[in-house]
């Protein structure tokens, strides 16, 4: 693995998830949208409750109290039946949100076993070994070659310095 630059892989894959995990609310939104037809619905239930309320203006309560309730009442309908949409929308939002984050982290998962599966018994680097000297069997495994970086190792320091750069440039941002 050493000779065949896999680290440049291996570290490419977590960045990659790491950029991935960064936008999966995005991401979630996006599908949730896509698979989320309702939006017109609530849109036209708005409009009609704000025409009803336009026209409940123009009318005499004392006058025409009769007509003034039968249209409060149906304000009322309307404006229920909007928020059980509402919140029937936003179950559905978690609902789809929770899934594509199972699946993102079930997809992260199996990618970082599958490496940790094919470079099982070769370093990722061999250095001196007193540069790594009072830990170097932990640094070391699975492979146990004297001063070898094995690849669960590896994974691990590339996940903590690509969190910390993704920190860093969010905190850049603000």
């Amino acid at each position: 693995m050493a000779e065949s630059c896999c680290w440049l892989l291996v570290l490419g894959s977590v960045l990659l998830c790491s950029l991935l995990k960064a936008l999966l609310p995005t991401v979630s939104l996006c599908i949730a949208k896509l698979l989320q037809k309702d939006g017109e619905t609530e849109l036209q239930m708005r409009i009609e409750i704000g025409n009803m309320k336009q026209e409940l203006a123009t009318i005499s309560m004392m006058d025409e109290f009769a007509r003034y309730a039968r249209l409060e009442r149906k304000i009322n309908k309307t404006t229920d039946k909007l928020k059980t949409h509402v919140k029937t929308r936003t179950a559905q939002l978690a609902k789809i949100k929770w899934v594509v984050t199972i699946v993102f982290y079930v997809l992260q998962a199996a990618l970082m076993i599958s490496l940790i599966w094919k470079y099982y018994s070769e370093p990722v680097t061999v250095m001196p070994s007193k540069w790594i000297a009072p830990l170097e069997k932990l640094v070391a495994f699975p492979t146990g070659i004297p001063g070898g970086v094995g690849i669960t190792c590896w994974l691990l320091v590339c996940n903590k310095v690509v969190a910390v750069a993704l920190n860093c440039a969010q905190s850049i941002e603000l």
